[in-house]
């Protein structure tokens, strides 16, 4: 990733990969979310993924000796590979997949805090968390 150059983004052309941002929740007024730390929203091409893995190759990952699993955990790795290098990442299993922004946090504070984090520190979450 190149944080040199700042490029503005097409909030519109963005919108357009989001199939559910199409949506209007009145007449005139389209749908705004702003949960993507619960559950975030897919482009289009996610969803066409998503349904081609659900469709071919659907297994648990790092579980099985069987062709599904293998295929998965293939699929699966590629993945972290793929966005190790987007991140600059030096490997790719400094990548770490979390389920949600909880889960991120408390892997966070629990690894990294504990090692770092002296008493009297203070770590800042949102109420929600």
């Amino acid at each position: 990733m190149n944080t040199t150059t700042t490029e503005r983004l097409d909030v519109v052309q963005i919108r357009e990969d989001f199939p559910i941002l199409k949506r209007e929740i009145a007449p005139g007024v389209p749908l705004i979310y702003l949960d993507s730390t619960a559950t975030s929203q897919k482009p289009l091409s996610v969803i066409r993924a998503m349904n081609d893995y659900y469709e071919k190759s659907n297994a648990n990952i790092h579980r099985g000796v069987h062709t599904l699993a293998e295929e998965a955990t293939a699929q699966y790795e590629s993945a972290r590979e793929k966005i190790a290098r987007f991140i600059g990442a030096r490997k790719s299993r400094e990548v770490i997949f979390v389920r949600n922004t909880t889960e991120a946090i408390n892997l966070v504070v629990f690894s990294w805090g504990r090692k770092y984090l002296q008493r009297g520190d203070r770590v800042l979450l949102t109420e929600m968390e």
